[in-house]
């Protein structure tokens, strides 16, 4: 029997709600279709957002939103996606699908859109392809409340209040598709583009996101350092976060791997894969400190999740996946690390958002699905603003196949303004289950809700005729015993138990 010893006596630092964050990239039917179907669409909207959708994050309290992309930022020029739709200048989408983008969701949409799903914006501005008279103005044109040319022209396409820019990330993948930059010059870029990113309103300003490594490129993230710190205003304002991407491809990045036809070695493989956060997040950080002891800097993982080869049938270009069990405990997994990092993670983003790689919403026309990592986050929402406490698992062995090895159990536990405890658990075995103990430091807990995410099969997911065959259900196998909390978990789940005194 494993063992799980809480100490809520002890709180070891704040969740932010943004680790929960999500990306929705001009990429396939993720916004097209998957988010925006125009006001003239058969499909219930309002201002040309699905109405089902919208719904939907609502109920995950999606914190912000990161757009518009992802490498199709490095090529996006904000003013192709203002005015008259009519008039938009149409462009290729030269990395995903060759297709046509005809702008007709731009800088207005984005924001209706955070506006109706009630979350922050998180925006990325073109380094690689655009100039820093563009990226200036664009920010002059969202939050200038003064009588200047940009603020002018929103005003003359019907937004009168400039809006809130939360974040702004200068360049998006600079290593690679954003303009394949050494760390050095693209820290000395950062430095004069950031300079531009002007407070108009200095009681909203906005957060400054630095382009980070790919995966464990720790000499970018060294080298950006290196060269951004020197500089004389090293300091809040100057950078907030520094960003890293992350992909699970269970077959490598060429072959990726099926979304749903996988054994189980593919399933530790995947798992284990995805545990390597763990070691990403630890390595970067400790470079982090080198520069920034005190944490003011956060880690921005704004791209994360599962990469799978995409749907046979589907244009490759647009990256559709199915959505598994398998894809649940990734992100269970996933989001307990995030948890555990709270002093250096500061906003995460899931990749992405509806109809693109790990997405929580899939669309069919006018159907809608939830996925199983929709119902896992949506467990993990009492996460968002709780204090993290301290927590350790004991007597967990290890399981899993050749080298594909994995703890059998993650975890992590947080408690919130009410003092409502929220303990979630992942039981990685493919077929085992699990009993464990929880102990606390104090005693006369009751269970006030306990959820379950999980199926006998590590390859189920939900279909447009079956939307229900991995959903959120009732948790009900533990006891209280001793004021101790006895939990049996069956293999492949991930568990939410929230407790009060």
């Amino acid at each position: 029997m494993g063992k799980l010893y809480i100490n809520e006596t002890k709180k070891k630092g704040f969740i932010e709600p943004e680790v929960y964050g999500h990306f929705s990239e001009h990429l396939g039917r993720g916004i097209y279709e998957g988010i925006y179907v125009g006001e003239n669409s058969d499909i219930p909207n309002v201002n040309g957002m699905r109405m089902d959708v919208v719904e939907a994050l609502k109920e995950l309290r999606v914190p912000v939103l990161r757009w518009p992309g992802g490498c199709f930022a490095d090529e996006y020029h904000w003013k192709d996606g203002i005015g008259p739709r009519e008039g938009r200048k149409k462009m290729v989408n030269t990395h995903w699908g060759g297709v046509i983008e005809d702008n007709s969701f731009g800088t207005h949409e984005f924001m209706e859109l955070c506006r109706q799903i009630g979350c922050k914006t998180y925006i990325n501005g073109n380094l690689g392809s655009g100039t820093v008279q563009e990226m200036s103005e664009w920010i002059e044109y969202m939050t200038s409340d003064e009588s200047s040319p940009m603020a002018e022209l929103r005003k003359e396409n019907g937004r009168e209040e400039p809006w809130t820019v939360d974040y702004f990330g200068i360049g998006n993948e600079s290593w690679g598709c954003g303009g394949n930059m050494t760390p050095e010059y693209y820290a000395n870029e950062y430095r004069r583009y950031q300079t531009f990113i002007r407070n108009y309103n200095p009681e909203k300003p906005i957060k400054k996101i630095c382009c980070g490594a790919n995966v464990d490129d720790y000499h970018w993230t060294g080298g950006v350092l290196a060269t951004a710190y020197d500089h004389a205003q090293w300091a809040h304002g100057f950078m907030d976060g520094l960003s890293l991407h992350y992909y699970v491809h269970p077959d490598g990045w060429e072959r990726k791997g099926s979304a749903t036809d996988f054994d189980e070695e593919a399933w530790y493989r995947t798992l284990h894969k995805a545990l390597f956060m763990d070691t990403l997040i630890t390595r970067h950080g400790k470079l982090m400190d080198q520069y920034d002891p005190e944490k003011k800097v956060g880690m921005i993982v704004d791209e994360w999740g599962t990469w799978f080869t995409c749907e046979p049938g589907t244009n490759p270009g647009f990256l559709y996946q199915q959505n598994t069990l398998r894809d649940a405990l990734a992100a269970g997994i996933t989001l307990n690390i995030f948890n555990k990092h709270c002093d250096r993670i500061k906003m995460a983003n899931l990749a992405q958002m509806v109809n693109v790689l790990q997405a929580v919403i899939l669309t069919e026309g006018g159907k809608m699905i939830k996925t199983p990592t929709y119902h896992v986050l949506h467990m993990y929402r009492h996460h968002q603003g709780a204090r993290l406490l301290s927590s350790e698992l004991s007597q967990v062995s290890e399981i899993g196949i050749a080298d594909w090895r994995v703890p059998k159990v993650t975890e992590s536990v947080s408690v919130d303004e009410e003092e409502i405890m929220t303990i979630t658990l992942n039981n990685l075995s493919a077929t085992e289950k699990e009993s464990m103990e929880v102990f606390f430091a104090e005693k006369g807990y009751a269970v006030i809700e306990a959820k379950i995410v999980t199926n006998k099969d590590m390859r189920a997911y939900n279909t447009f005729e079956d939307t229900k065959n991995v959903v959120e259900a009732e948790f009900t196998d533990y006891k209280i015993t001793n004021d101790n909390l006895l939990i049996t978990m069956p293999p492949l789940s991930v568990i939410e138990i929230r407790i009060s005194k």
